[in-house]
């Protein structure tokens, strides 16, 4: 068949790790004097990758944000988070074999997220599922976070695939904003976000359980 592509974004999607991060990310403000809470964090923070979580929140309250304040805030933020991960970490239902048998099938898989490379190689190397892919964009990697485009046209770049060959798969609005943003076809999970929310989504899935890579809204053009 020709090159198909599968663009997954990363925590909600392949792991179930945004308790962690929340609990990283509240443990590590409240190092800077900042409250943070888990409601607030699921409503005002979800989608936004270390470096924006923290700028965002510094510049809210008038402080400075300054390049050096923010890495040091993300190391801390990752130790919190990798310390979390090894003691306790749980894949999304259904998506190491989805992501096998997506492979086995022929797709290039890609990671596309706002996480950090080192915590995304961590997750896929502790499941046995980094063989399985292609390429990483991480936060690393592009200027600007989700709902901004840049993850997903860099990932097509690196596959050389047109949008109509790839189909992405989310969890988040923002996610979901810069798949169409990008052109992309978009399945959604619900593991984040109501089933209600993602009226604009091509398919809605609560997780990969008992689902195949055939059943992901290919374009047939």
């Amino acid at each position: 068949m020709s090159a198909t592509g599968i663009l997954f974004d990363f925590n909600g999607v392949i792991v179930n790790d945004e308790p962690q991060h929340c609990e990283a990310l509240i443990a590590t403000l409240a190092e800077y004097g900042y409250p943070l809470d888990r409601d607030t964090y699921y409503r005002d923070y979800l989608g936004f990758d270390d470096r924006e979580s923290f700028r965002f929140t510094f510049a809210r309250d008038g402080a400075a944000v300054e390049e050096g304040r923010l890495r040091e805030a993300i190391e801390r933020k990752n130790a919190h988070y990798e310390r979390a991960i090894r003691g306790s970490m749980q894949l999304v239902p259904g998506a190491a074999e989805f992501i096998e048998e997506a492979a086995l099938d022929g797709h290039q898989l890609v990671v596309v997220s706002g996480a950090l490379r080192r915590e995304i190689e961590l997750v896929l190397s502790l499941a046995e599922l980094r063989p399985h892919f292609a390429e990483i964009v991480a936060a690393e990697d592009v200027a600007a976070c989700k709902p901004d485009p840049q993850g997903y046209l860099q990932a097509l770049a690196r596959l050389e695939l047109e949008p109509r060959r790839c189909v992405v798969v989310e969890d988040s609005l923002p996610g979901l904003a810069a798949a169409r943003a990008a052109g992309l076809r978009c399945a959604v999970l619900t593991t984040s976000h109501p089933t209600d929310a993602f009226t604009d989504a091509d398919l809605v899935w609560s997780d990969f359980a008992g689902r195949r890579p055939g059943e992901l809204p290919w374009s047939h053009a």
